[in-house]
């Protein structure tokens, strides 16, 4: 498994990577630092001339911040796996990472979570420090659109279980043997139902109605 981390600070970097390679060394796939950065364009520059299977990036940098790289790098590459490993915990920094599309987000204090999570991202699913997963509901509860959720079919319940592991509509659609065509009308279907704007409220919904 290819890691690249992304920090401003050399410390954290030179600390992240000892943390990860000596913490998987024994496992059967260890992860690899593929490379390291300081700031969002050389994230971007870095990706671009390495294979790299997952970004491991904090979230303020100098000259571009790890978001803006993020939504750069999704652009790019929609298939690239970011994990956001951060000292902030702020709704609007947490909403972004969703909305970009990233597969995970981490507190820098959750270190023992570190390996876990880049082995789960690896295996298609998304991750969320426990701080973070405690602020998903109020994004939904403060949302003025919010009315009673009704309860979903089997079948679009496993369509939003595949979306909030970040697969695409392509992919839901070959693990659900539909066309994406079908995939975008239960879509559309699933977010009219439960009044909420976008996918990523339906991402935040399942993972504080469904996910347990």
């Amino acid at each position: 498994m290819k890691l690249m981390i992304v920090d401003d600070d050399a410390l954290v970097t030179s600390g992240l990577k000892t943390i990860i390679e000596m913490g998987s060394k024994e496992l059967d796939d260890p992860i690899k630092i593929i490379a390291v950065g300081h700031d969002g364009q050389e994230a971007i520059n870095l990706y671009n001339n390495n294979e790299i299977d997952i970004i491991l990036m904090d979230i303020r940098m100098p000259v571009m911040n790890g978001l803006e790289a993020g939504k750069e790098l999704l652009q790019l590459d929609p298939q690239v796996k970011i994990i956001y490993l951060t000292t902030f915990q702020e709704d609007e920094y947490i909403i972004e990472a969703l909305r970009i599309g990233s597969k995970g987000y981490l507190l820098k204090t959750d270190y023992q979570s570190l390996i876990p999570a880049i082995r789960a991202v690896n295996n298609g699913h998304r991750v969320f420090g426990d701080e973070i997963i405690a602020k998903l509901p109020q994004f939904i509860d403060s949302s003025p659109h919010r009315s009673t959720l009704d309860p979903l079919t089997n079948t679009e319940n496993q369509l939003v279980h595949w979306l909030a592991q970040g697969l695409s509509n392509k992919e839901i659609a070959e693990k659900m043997h539909f066309s994406q065509g079908t995939i975008r009308n239960y879509l559309s279907v699933i977010l009219e139902k439960l009044n909420l704007r976008d996918r990523t409220q339906l991402v935040i919904y399942y993972y504080k109605h469904l996910s347990e």
